[in-house]
């Protein structure tokens, strides 16, 4: 690693911006699409989505706010409204009741299951389609190394 300059080359510079620019508008443009389809955040798809994808529709919620890279607040409040939108239930962890779990109804599992043709679609046009399935591969690889650095940065 060349360290003798402080700036980035021409060459780190143009690859610093496209991942700014990824990281920070695909985000809005995700956000756009599923408030205009579906009524939610990308960030609410998220949680409904991860709550989903485990075995029983059920995460404590400590754990959803780490997946969802989320704040304990943050979540809580999302989770008011989808329990006032008969989404989620929440209730003490009967393994250990200083955790809550929060569950996904059924209701809140054809939320999902609505909003996720249209969110897919978006995700495939603006993330894969561009790229050859080599592209894809690199993309990946490449992607696979900064998040272990960057969670190890965060540990």
């Amino acid at each position: 690693m060349d360290t003798s300059s402080p700036w980035l080359d021409d060459d780190q510079q143009e690859l610093w911006q496209a991942l700014l620019t990824v990281v920070i508008a695909l985000p809005a443009a995700l956000d756009r699409q599923l408030q205009r389809d579906a009524g939610i955040s990308n960030f609410e798809y998220g949680v409904l989505a991860r709550l989903s994808m485990t075995g029983e529709a059920t995460m404590r919620l400590s754990d959803l706010a780490r997946d969802c890279d989320s704040t304990q607040p943050r979540l809580s409040k999302v989770m008011d409204r989808f329990e006032a939108r008969d989404w989620v239930v929440r209730r003490p962890d009967p393994t250990d009741g200083r955790y809550t779990l929060a569950t996904l109804t059924d209701t809140g599992r054809q939320k999902v299951v609505a909003s996720a043709p249209e969110h897919v679609a978006q995700v495939k046009r603006l993330v894969f389609d561009p790229l050859s399935a080599a592209q894809r591969r690199h993309l990946s690889a490449a992607l696979t190394r900064i998040a272990a650095t960057v969670r190890q940065e965060l540990e």
